[in-house]
């Protein structure tokens, strides 16, 4: 019998920090079998909706089905690509612009394939996590974000 993995959480309450980042890709510096690291990162925009700039979104999720499905993802990526290790990390709660929101992190022995299981990473999650941003306008109004390409 096979033990199942643990479903972790991917969720951080608020921006992610460069500080928190950094310390991820610190810990690889011991496995030498890595010779390639991609790295995705997720940046709240100054968007403008009909003449009102985007300060902040606040994330939502339905976290149990959300992380389940973080998950399937990742386990997806790993029968694909011949990757290393992946981690994948999204802010919840009120994200301003300019702070981070989103962290994928990809690692493999070779170049080629981290490119393409972090484009293949971000685009199902994109495509398939039940997160929700709520984006907050200059007036306190706010809109619903539609995720785009």
């Amino acid at each position: 019998m096979t033990k199942s993995k643990t479903i972790k959480s991917v969720f951080i309450d608020g921006p992610i920090s460069s500080d928190f980042i950094s310390k991820k890709i610190a810990a690889h510096q011991h496995k030498t079998e890595i010779g390639a690291h991609s790295i995705f990162l997720g940046q709240v925009r100054k968007d403008n909706i009909e003449g009102k700039q985007v300060v902040a979104i606040e994330y939502s999720a339905y976290e149990e089905m959300a992380n389940k499905v973080f998950h399937e993802i990742k386990e997806s990526v790993f029968q694909k690509y011949e990757i290393t290790c992946m981690h994948i990390y999204h802010s919840l709660n009120r994200v301003n612009c300019g702070e981070i929101c989103f962290f994928v992190f990809v690692s493999a022995p070779r170049r080629k394939v981290v490119f393409e299981a972090i484009e293949y990473t971000v685009e199902s999650i994109k495509n398939q996590t039940p997160v929700f941003g709520k984006e907050i306008l200059e007036d306190d109004t706010h809109s619903w974000k539609e995720n785009t390409k």
